[in-house]
């Protein structure tokens, strides 16, 4: 999916553009050519792969893709790749990598002094290997040119989506996005996961039952005090548990559900702003926007307009 995924992506975008238009040329290459033994199971593999230096000297857009821990090593240790990254890179107008391909990047200095992001299971190692980089572990993609990085397996779909909507606008990214039958085009603030999920599962079987009536109704007076009496525990003891159990605050935890919620409704309803942030907990349709903006870094129209069923 790495490979394919992206792949598919530049391909369909050739049956949308003009024929004046410049077309993209897509080419699957591995540092001996041939073919490519997959990680998954099943015996699967890619082929022909076109040898790295039978490419031509300027490439526009270079991906990476990622793979086994094994697989990884042997890119890095076992071959030429990461010198050949180095040697291609004044003549390349954009370097980018799917899932644990940020591994070879970073072994390269690409990432360095940069943000970066890979597969939610690998940032810590990616941190500990090359500490260099700036990583963002709950990215879809981060975007820091000419370098690009996307988290897990069909994150790249999404990252090389935006690059289509970048080089052939908008429209173009839509009618692939449509082709490909794809729900979704996510931006690259978005979460990898829900962050209140998370936080229920780390939390003890107590708590975790008020965590769940906040989720199911997030509507209604859901202060600190308020909670602490639902929970039976002073306001102190309740803020201090709660964030020992969750790592994060009331207050932050509740924000971050009724956000959940109002995504849900962006996403399956024509309702109206106002209407949405009172049937998510919020005040007013203001203080929806800003919580969008702290915790998506988008508004929540231009999150309708990624992930709305219009």
């Amino acid at each position: 999916m790495d490979v394919v995924g992206p792949m598919e992506v530049f391909a369909t975008a050739n049956l949308y553009l003009p024929e004046s238009a410049p077309h993209y040329a897509v080419t699957l290459a591995s540092p001996a050519g041939g073919r490519v033994k997959c990680s998954s199971a099943g015996g699967l593999q890619l082929g022909d792969a076109v040898a790295l230096d039978e490419l031509p000297d300027a490439i526009d857009t270079i991906i990476v893709a990622g793979g086994s821990e094994e697989g990884l090593r042997d890119a890095i240790f076992g071959t030429a790749l990461v010198e050949w990254l180095t040697s291609r890179r004044s003549k390349t107008r954009r370097l980018v990598s799917v899932c644990t391909g940020a591994f070879v990047l970073a072994a390269g200095g690409f990432l360095d002094g940069k943000r970066a992001t890979t597969h939610w299971n690998s940032v810590g190692l990616l941190k500990q290997l090359r500490p260099q980089v700036h990583v963002e572990p709950d990215a879809i993609f981060v975007a820091e040119p000419p370098t690009y990085t996307s988290a897990g397996v069909t994150t790249g779909i999404d990252l090389c989506l935006t690059l289509v909507e970048s080089d052939c606008g908008a429209q173009t990214a839509l009618s692939v996005a449509r082709q490909l039958v794809l729900f979704m085009r996510r931006p690259g603030g978005q979460s990898q996961f829900s962050p209140v999920l998370t936080t229920q599962v780390n939390a003890t079987p107590r708590l975790r039952r008020l965590l769940d009536e906040i989720v199911e109704n997030p509507v209604g007076d859901l202060s600190a005090p308020a909670l602490a009496a639902r929970a039976g525990m002073s306001e102190r003891t309740f803020s201090r548990s709660f964030r020992k159990e969750t790592g994060s605050t009331p207050v932050q935890f509740v924000e971050a559900a009724r956000v959940e919620r109002a995504k849900a409704l962006l996403e399956t309803s024509d309702w109206s702003l106002p209407r949405i942030a009172e049937r998510s907990g919020f005040g007013s349709h203001h203080s929806l926007h800003r919580a969008f903006q702290r915790q998506l870094g988008i508004t929540p129209s231009a999150y309708r307009d990624r992930f709305g069923a219009a």
